[in-house]
């Protein structure tokens, strides 16, 4: 009994001294300066401008047609939206740019099958211990080279597997049918949905209802997988709301550029060169990749995000803003620089300088492709870039929005950060696989390269004319143009 009584003597003693270090540490009170709730501030990241970006800073106008359609004869309908502050790429994505992903692919696959025993077989290139050798689940080095020029037999064999060599032509090159990118993401607004919550008894706040513990919430989940006979299979199950995991989702997208819509977007036209070369020789490096769907644009953002993210070297959990497409709204927003008065990302109805000069690059005549300088796209930044120093927001390549098209438009989403966005399952309709594209092209002609006109095409189709740039919303705040 003593032992006992002299225990919890400790024990309130302990507590008393816990209470006064909370209240003297450092000689700073966790109470606040005299009683006052001064708050707790939390360790800033920070990050660095991202890379070919320009800040587009937040503000607010009027979103849809400056004025009556000409060609169509319809009335203007627009919707006074506001935006937060966001990055944009200053350019178009480049084939450059996307090589880079398309080679991280490559190199991906290789490091697995010089991983794999029935190809090269070495157990160097995976990491299967952590630093205290406990096994963990195994993941890539990197920092182990591949043997490009010295591998051996086994080693050759994995490195040349995703090769295809034709056999008419006898070309050599990445097999597009083995270059895809699994990923994963996790929906934060189904998660946020009320209706979702896991605990029933969130659910309903109204408290007149009685709530059923046992109900039942159904759940749509992605998923992906490679079938036994080497296909890329995505699907949309339905299943039971059990936990979080229920909100990750999962897709496998084949990511090589599609060098054919050369040949099927013109019917009748020599555009073989381009199909051969636009993608693969270094003379284009620096023009906008094109033969990408919505799919393949959204698996370079999440890419884009994971490489730049790795380089933070940021606390385990730790999270950033992803890069994504940007929405319709944004898009528009950052065409017309804000003013409502601007049809163009420039500030006249003219297509011309003062000097003569196009603008843009798009199809200024009946046929006659090359006024403007070029006969397809041109290599980005060739234009004067707008006042957000923004380049080609008209013509060039149109480009992917994140934005679900949907007739209605703008009137059917809301007047801050304005978004409609759905994900298809492979049932749905294919209708609903529209996505909103944006700017016009360099085979439009001056009416559809207008920043305030809408377009869209369905989201695993890929054209020689519809490219992408990435958008990243800004953590924090910034100042509006012209306020403090």
């Amino acid at each position: 009994m003593k032992i006992e009584v002299r225990s919890k003597k400790i024990n309130i003693f302990l507590v008393l001294i816990a209470m006064g270090l909370l209240t003297t540490s450092c000689g700073r009170s966790l109470r606040g300066s005299g009683g006052e709730v001064t708050g707790v501030r939390l360790a800033a990241v920070n990050e660095p401008t991202p890379y070919g970006m320009v800040l587009v800073k937040r503000g607010a106008f009027e979103m849809g047609p400056s004025d009556k359609d000409s060609l169509w004869g319809m009335m203007p309908e627009t919707k006074g939206v506001s935006f937060d502050a966001f990055w944009m790429d200053q350019t178009e994505v480049t084939n450059a740019k996307y090589r880079q992903f398309v080679n991280y692919v490559r190199d991906s696959i290789i490091r697995e099958r010089l991983y794999d025993p029935q190809f090269g077989g070495n157990e160097l290139f995976k990491i299967t211990d952590d630093r205290y050798g406990d096994p963990i689940e195994p993941y890539l080095d990197w920092s182990r080279p591949i043997p490009w020029k010295r591998a051996s037999e086994e080693e050759e064999m994995a490195i040349e597997s995703i090769y295809y060599t034709h056999p008419v032509t006898g070309e050599k090159k990445l097999d597009p049918a083995q270059m895809y990118y699994k990923y994963e993401w996790y929906d934060y607004t189904s998660a946020a949905l009320r209706k979702n919550r896991l605990n029933p008894y969130e659910r309903i706040r109204n408290t007149d209802l009685t709530v059923n513990p046992d109900e039942v919430v159904m759940i749509s989940k992605d998923t992906a997988y490679i079938d036994d006979e080497g296909r890329i299979v995505n699907e949309t199950i339905t299943r039971p709301l059990s936990s979080e995991w229920d909100f990750l989702h999962t897709r496998i997208v084949a990511i090589y550029p599609d060098e054919t819509v050369w040949i099927n977007d013109f019917n009748n036209a020599y555009n073989e060169p381009y199909m051969r070369m636009y993608f693969n020789h270094p003379g284009y490096d620096d023009y906008p990749v094109v033969g990408v769907s919505w799919e393949m644009a959204t698996a370079y953002c999440v890419w884009r995000t994971n490489t730049f993210k790795e380089s933070l070297n940021l606390p385990a959990g730790q999270n950033i803003e992803p890069f994504r497409l940007p929405t319709e709204g944004e898009w528009e927003y950052a065409a017309r620089t804000g003013k409502n008065e601007n049809k163009y990302p420039w500030s006249s109805d003219d297509l011309q300088s003062s000097k003569g000069c196009f603008l843009a690059n798009f199809k200024p005549g009946d046929g006659d492709y090359t006024q403007d300088g070029h006969i397809i796209t041109s290599r980005t930044g060739s234009f004067a870039p707008n006042e957000f120093g923004l380049y080609d927001m008209a013509g060039n390549v149109a480009e992917w929005t994140s934005t679900s098209f949907s007739e209605s438009g703008p009137t059917q989403m809301s007047d801050m950060n304005p978004e409609l966005h759905y994900d298809a399952a492979k049932e749905d309709p294919y209708a609903m696989k529209k996505k909103v594209v944006r700017g016009g092209s360099w085979k439009d002609v001056a009416q559809f390269i207008r920043s305030d006109m809408r377009t869209s095409e369905y989201q695993n189709e890929t054209r020689s004319y519809i490219g992408f740039r990435c958008a990243r919303t800004q953590v924090g705040f910034s100042k509006s143009k012209g306020k403090k």
